[in-house]
């Protein structure tokens, strides 16, 4: 089965470029900006429960981040929050916004090395805007067959994906960081999944490993992908 591999899908942030790292500082400053009304586990821990609340009505990136920082200001302050708090994490998340793409060792050295053998799809979640300006900043465009940016990242969304560029989940894989979003439900469309994790996750993508299953593997970095893929190939 897995010499049929024909298409690999790529997650993006954390996986092909840094992101994460940017909500840990900002969300530090937001924390020092609200130091004087809470404790600074309590205010972070507020702005994560306000983060879960708002995905279903922002979805996942900058803009629902910087909209549930000014939630948990307003009620961490109940109400009192001044404008130019307010004003500082609008700027914060403009910053975010405008913040240059760093692509993460061996990326394009690895998409490069496949490209010709397989369709690469770039799956990746987010605010459309956002993720669009960090595809054509990190300059990898090019090297993908496909980008799809979704809403979420379910088992139907990976069938739907693999059958429109590919040859059917079954003949697919899906790399990245995530193993709620980018593992588990890649598997359960009945893809190969590979686990390549990053140090900085956001908590609400945590997950158990899925081990023992068949079709996963881990690996410690992108550069590995292609070692792998011909050991795939050779198992046949």
């Amino acid at each position: 089965m897995s010499s049929k591999l024909t298409t690999i899908g790529f997650d993006a942030d954390d996986t092909l470029w840094q992101n994460e790292q940017f909500f840990r500082l900002t969300e530090e400053r937001f924390v020092a900006l609200l130091g004087e009304h809470g404790e600074a586990a309590e205010i972070s821990g507020r702005l994560l429960e306000a983060e879960k609340r708002n995905l279903g009505f922002y979805g996942f990136g900058i803009k629902g981040f910087v909209l549930s920082m000014i939630e948990t200001a307003i009620e961490i302050t109940r109400g009192q929050v001044p404008a130019s708090v307010i004003g500082e994490i609008l700027a914060a998340g403009r910053e975010m916004a405008a913040h240059p793409v760093e692509t993460l060792p061996r990326v394009r050295e690895t998409l490069n090395a496949l490209s010709g053998d397989y369709r690469l799809v770039l799956i990746t979640k987010g605010d459309l805007f956002d993720q669009e300006r960090k595809l054509a900043q990190s300059g990898l465009g090019e090297l993908f067959d496909a980008v799809e940016i979704v809403s979420d990242k379910l088992a139907h969304t990976y069938r739907r994906i693999f059958d429109r560029h590919g040859d059917g989940a079954e003949r697919a894989m899906m790399v990245g960081n995530s193993l709620k979003s980018d593992i588990l439900p890649a598997l359960e469309a009945g893809s190969w999944a590979v686990h390549v994790p990053h140090e900085l996750t956001w908590v609400v993508e945590h997950a158990e490993e899925p081990a023992n299953a068949a079709r996963y593997r881990r690996l410690p970095d992108l550069g590995s992908l292609p070692v792998l893929l011909d050991g795939l190939r050779g198992e046949d």
